[in-house]
């Protein structure tokens, strides 16, 4: 069964995120916040995909604030964790803002919330999976 990192602040979002994941994408969900523990997750080899909300307000590394851009940033650029697809989310997404995050994060993928489509979601999670299987 495939691991997603979902890494979210929001506790409802996170519930509709693990539900949705795990029942229609059939995903292992980790909920997390923790910079640290992020990093070490997806460094340690059992993430198979992460899903980066963008807002994120209580995350940090080393007492710094982190968005999930910058989060996301720091997963594609190391070349230990460059490999790990990272799907980012945002609920403040205008006209091209999906193209100007991409570019910006690193990101292999946008997902606009709320999530509307279940089952489209699910085929990206799983696509973006077996792409990097």
């Amino acid at each position: 069964m495939k691991h997603v990192l979902m890494v979210e602040d929001d506790p409802h979002n996170a519930v509709v995120f693990h539900k949705i994941l795990e029942r229609r994408a059939g995903c292992r969900v980790t909920i997390s916040e923790d910079a640290a523990e992020i990093l070490r997750a997806v460094r340690s080899g059992e993430v198979d995909l992460v899903m980066m909300d963008i807002s994120l307000g209580n995350t940090s590394l080393d007492g710094r604030p982190l968005n999930g851009v910058e989060l996301c940033r720091m997963i594609k650029t190391d070349p230990a964790t460059a490999h790990v697809p990272v799907v980012i989310a945002t609920a403040h997404a205008m006209r091209g803002d999906s193209e100007r995050l991409l570019a910006d994060s690193k990101a292999d993928g946008y997902v606009a919330k709320p999530i509307v489509d279940h089952a489209a979601f699910a085929a990206q999670i799983r696509k973006h999976l077996e792409e990097a299987a």
